[in-house]
């Protein structure tokens, strides 16, 4: 399978802020952010594979600073490395204050992909070719992530098998 660079995969999506999309504070949602970083991941597992991807798994979201209504919100994503048939993807939130221009980074995330068939089965993707110093310390410092990625899955399955689905019976 012949690789890609690792731009071929980066995707920019900008919005302004409005107040159907803050809480009572006048910030953003939370939650509406987590969509926004699930979809723009998700467009660039898609354009690197160019085959349907889902998503397996978002690591933490860190929320550094508040997003304002009025403010623009900026994300950007690219594929990070790869591994048989799942795709790292990392995701900056940026936050614009459009009067001013003051921008700063808001979040960031990894999350994982996994390319399949019409059928749900899982296919093999390309691998990811790193170009920038950023891109490169990403991309080798994937695999470390990707391993405890796998622990936490491993102890996600082991509380899913604990967890007494009678409590949800009863409700």
């Amino acid at each position: 399978m012949e690789p890609k660079k690792i731009s071929q995969s980066r995707t920019v999506k900008a919005m302004l802020v409005l107040p159907p999309d803050s809480n009572a504070l006048g910030t953003m949602f939370g939650g509406k952010v987590m969509s926004y970083i699930d979809d723009i991941a998700s467009i660039s597992a898609f354009r690197h594979a160019r085959l349907q991807v889902v998503t397996a798994s978002t690591d933490s979201v860190d929320f550094l600073y508040p997003i304002i209504v009025g403010q623009m919100i900026c994300l950007e994503s690219f594929v990070t490395w790869t591994h048989k048939t799942s795709m790292e993807v990392y995701v900056s939130i940026v936050s614009e204050d459009l009067k001013t221009g003051e921008r700063r980074v808001c979040a960031s995330s990894f999350l994982t992909f996994v390319a399949i068939d019409e059928n749900g089965r899982t296919l093999e993707v390309p691998p990811a070719i790193p170009e920038t110093d950023f891109e490169k310390e990403l991309h080798s410092s994937a695999p470390e992530r990707f391993r405890q990625r796998m622990e936490r899955k491993q102890h996600s399955r082991m509380l899913a098998e604990k967890f007494p689905l009678r409590r949800l019976q009863s409700l």
